[in-house]
């Protein structure tokens, strides 16, 4: 009996990960989100922040270049690993004029503890219910994708990456928000 409930936990576990890298590779407008159109003013959104003592909104970043990146889950290996990337660099985006924002679903408690854990000086918003994440089209039932946006001083989307690879996202990013800038 032991070893039919291990068999069936391993089933159950297998079959949990292979739905999500098959949804992984699944576009989002596959999956009800939209595909945000390029040279398009970004939707708006105001979320509450890291610090519990306020909200932040697109509009209150006008005249920086953005870059909303979207994310799974606070702690969790990969999402830890793109945090801190974005952290390394962030002197980099500052010499840009650009803010770096995370979003997920996590809550505002979650988000304070993470950027803590890890020393993150850049702001992690709550989208607890995933309104700003599913007018991204970044939203996979109960969570955030991983997708990133790049959004210009005037609040224009300029470019959208997903499927990143957290180790080298911050990277790519950079290179391409330079791409952008001398444009």
């Amino acid at each position: 009996m032991a070893r039919l409930q291990r068999l069936l936990r391993s089933g159950l576990v297998l079959a949990v990960l292979c739905l999500t890298l098959f949804l992984s590779t699944v576009p989002a407008w596959a999956m009800g989100g939209q595909i945000l159109p390029l040279n398009e003013p970004a939707p708006a959104f105001t979320l509450p922040t890291n610090d519990g003592k306020g909200q932040l909104s697109l509009s209150d970043l006008r005249g920086k270049w953005v870059v909303l990146y979207f994310y799974p889950k606070d702690f969790t290996p990969g999402c830890t690993l793109e945090a801190q990337r974005f952290q390394r660099d962030l002197a980099k985006y500052q010499v840009k004029n650009t803010m770096v924002v995370g979003v997920s679903a996590d809550s505002v408690n979650t988000h304070a503890e993470f950027c803590n854990a890890e020393g993150l000086k850049f702001p992690l918003l709550a989208d607890e219910d995933g309104s700003v994440s599913k007018a991204y089209g970044s939203w996979m039932g109960y969570l955030s994708m991983r997708h990133t946006f790049i959004i210009d001083p005037d609040g224009v989307l300029r470019e959208r990456m997903v499927k990143v690879a957290p180790a080298v996202h911050s990277t790519e990013v950079l290179g391409r928000l330079a791409e952008l800038q001398s444009a």
